[in-house]
């Protein structure tokens, strides 16, 4: 009598149960520092788009003599003309998103600055859009 090989094809269900727990615990120890990482890009983006509506600003100011004022609607200045300045204005100085931080919330404008004395404050309040915080969650403000 002969007997014929059978040659296995597959995985047991024990090889496939070690192979998931492993990629498990590559993922618990792998996934934290990716999302650390994360946090702290929105925040470096935030602090670029600052920038670039510090820079509108100025922009703002050279063609209409002054800064925007809190009244008139702060940092909606650089997008449709304040009364008093439509024959100098020369913008849209800015897009709509441009005024969102990576989080969502508008920038908050402050004309005379805290932070910023004889200028103006821009502010991005983190991750949860409340002041103060740590982390994640740490006020973002133009110096």
């Amino acid at each position: 009598m002969t007997r014929t090989k059978r040659t296995r094809k597959g995985f047991t269900l024990v090889e496939l149960l070690v192979v998931v727990l492993i990629i498990s615990m590559l993922a618990a120890v792998l996934a934290p520092r990716m999302f650390r990482g994360l946090g702290q890009a929105k925040a470096d983006i935030a602090r670029a788009k600052m920038t670039i509506i510090e820079d509108s600003l100025s922009r703002f100011q050279y063609d209409c003599g002054r800064l925007p004022s809190e009244s008139e609607g702060g940092l909606e200045a650089l997008l449709v003309a304040p009364p008093d300045l439509a024959d100098r204005w020369m913008g849209p100085y800015l897009k709509q998103s441009q005024l969102l931080d990576p989080w969502g919330n508008m920038y908050i404008y402050i004309s005379e600055g805290q932070y910023n004395p004889g200028s103006f404050d821009l502010i991005s309040l983190g991750a949860d859009g409340q002041e103060g915080g740590e982390g994640d969650n740490a006020d973002i403000v133009n110096l």
